[in-house]
């Protein structure tokens, strides 16, 4: 099989637990480590699939390696190669396919509920969950792409997630964390966590740390359901 493509856009920022569940599976991946200089492939032809991992920057930034991101990502669409976008890695889905990534109105850090849209394509992802809560680290969100059906919202962020036929998938929340990554992010973002302090949707570092096993438990069970229905997608 051919590997899945991995993009890691800052380095606290790694596939987590995904990294894990296609490990488990027997799937083969590969790391592209923009964070320290990797080379994006120009052809998306030696992969099975593609995953754009979060990242503090902005899809809007005058970065040298979102344009051939951006092109990697169409291509893939357009050859059906499944794409799978976490936080970052959902806008830049957005930019490539058409849509626009804009301030959200509120900055979202911590755990929060997420609601599940009453359709088809969402009951395909999630199965028969209504709502879950998810790990967010954002202050920009999208709109959907041309043929993106809605599936998840959050109380400030209308806009969580998105598919594309069921192939293509598009998350502004975070499904791929472990123990490990909520502290090292509690530490890492320490100082942007105690400047929007006052945010209604801005944990601090203590609430989000609190009973963390049982939080990451129950969300490692949703990954499992969501990427299980993604690879389902994968090109041999």
């Amino acid at each position: 099989m051919k590997p899945v493509i991995i993009f890691r856009h800052f380095n606290s920022e790694g596939p987590g637990y995904f990294s894990d569940f296609l490990d488990a599976q027997g799937i083969p991946w590969v790391l592209v480590k923009i964070d320290e200089g990797d080379v994006v492939p120009s052809s998306i032809a030696s992969y099975s699939g593609m995953v754009l991992m979060g990242g503090p920057m902005s899809v809007n930034d005058d970065l040298p390696w979102i344009p051939p991101v951006l092109d990697l990502i169409r291509q893939a669409v357009d050859a059906d190669v499944p794409v799978l976008g976490h936080c970052l890695g959902a806008q830049l889905m957005s930019k490539a396919l058409g849509a626009v990534v804009t301030q959200n109105v509120i900055k979202e850090i911590g755990w929060g509920e997420v609601n599940i849209s009453v359709n088809g394509a969402a009951q395909h992802w999630f199965g028969e969950l209504e709502s879950f809560n998810a790990f967010h680290w954002h202050g920009e969100t999208f709109s959907l792409p041309e043929g993106a059906v809605h599936l998840l919202a959050s109380k400030y962020c209308e806009n969580q997630a998105y598919a594309i036929g069921q192939k293509h998938l598009a998350l502004q929340c975070h499904i791929e964390m472990t123990e490990a990554m909520v502290r090292e992010w509690c530490v890492v973002g320490a100082e942007e966590v105690a400047s929007a302090r006052h945010s209604p949707a801005v944990q601090d570092v203590e609430t989000m740390q609190q009973t963390l096993p049982l939080h990451c438990f129950f969300l490692n069970k949703v990954a499992n359901q969501v990427y299980t229905q993604w690879i389902k997608g994968l090109l041999n």
